[in-house]
């Protein structure tokens, strides 16, 4: 199993807004600008990116952490790994703590650097067009 990946960044928005971009299928679709659907309870299933992402919401504590089954729809059926988002407020923000366990070890450089491209690069855009 690959090591874990480990990212912290300062996002400019509160806890609760990063949070419903990461929840809300309107709002992460909009971030992204890909479609999505998600069922925001613990236990309900998404899928991002236009399928290429899918998985299971585990828990979620409204404006302070998500953690997901998660998984590329081209992993082997079943597989799946485990993420974790940490929202903090922070000076500038919200700062999130991310980490991400689980996954093929074939896959760690491209999903270390797909986080920042596909998430955090995105949430920042989003909230700096909002201000």
């Amino acid at each position: 199993m690959a090591e874990p990946i480990h990212q912290e960044v300062t996002i400019d928005a509160a806890p609760a807004e990063v949070y419903a971009a990461l929840t809300e299928a309107t709002r992460f679709a909009e971030v992204t600008a890909a479609p999505a659907s998600m069922e925001a309870s613990p236990g309900g299933a998404f899928s991002l990116f236009n399928g290429m992402i899918e998985g299971r919401n585990i828990e979620l504590a409204s404006g302070r952490r998500i953690v997901q089954a998660w998984r590329v729809k081209n992993w082997p059926a079943g597989r799946f790994s485990l993420v974790s988002f940490g929202l903090e407020p922070d000076a500038n923000g919200t700062r999130l703590v991310f980490d991400h366990f689980g996954f093929p070890d074939d896959d760690r450089a491209h999903l270390d650097a797909g986080w920042h491209k596909m998430y955090w690069e995105p949430l920042r855009q989003y909230f700096a067009r909002k201000a």
